[in-house]
């Protein structure tokens, strides 16, 4: 383990949500510890920390990437809630999965609508503003 590339995707990984790495590692580390440190190194370390594209077109990147691969709801779910904190707008995470249907069907574009709507509507339930 690089302690650098894990401090880095640490850092990385909480810019998108709070305390985002101790998530990580409590929901993997008893289990998997190593995939929890490849997920903050690799991840968020490597890819996530590389210079040139923004944040923003990084996390928007990723909510089309999980959509279209129609079989990661959660994560789907949690990069969704990702980019609402960094100020990805309802409407853009909507035109995003719109989008996808062209590309990668309708099933995968609906499935991706219907888990932004239960993000949307847990956020509302709970109070949690998006930036």
């Amino acid at each position: 383990m690089n302690s650098e590339r894990l401090e880095r995707g640490s850092k990385k990984i909480n810019e998108l949500m709070k305390d985002a790495d101790q998530g990580v590692l409590k929901g993997l580390g008893k289990t998997a510890p190593d995939l929890a440190n490849y997920v903050l190194e690799f991840i968020f370390g490597d890819l996530y920390s590389r210079p040139g594209l923004e944040l923003k077109t990084k996390q928007m990147l990723t909510i089309t990437i999980l959509a279209t691969l129609g079989n990661a709801k959660p994560q789907l779910a949690y990069h969704i809630n990702c980019g609402l904190n960094i100020g990805i707008t309802r409407q853009e995470i909507v035109d995003i999965l719109t989008h996808v249907s062209g590309y990668a069907g309708f099933p995968a574009a609906l499935n991706g609508i219907a888990t932004a709507k239960e993000v949307f509507a847990d956020r509302d339930q709970k109070g949690v503003s998006d930036t």
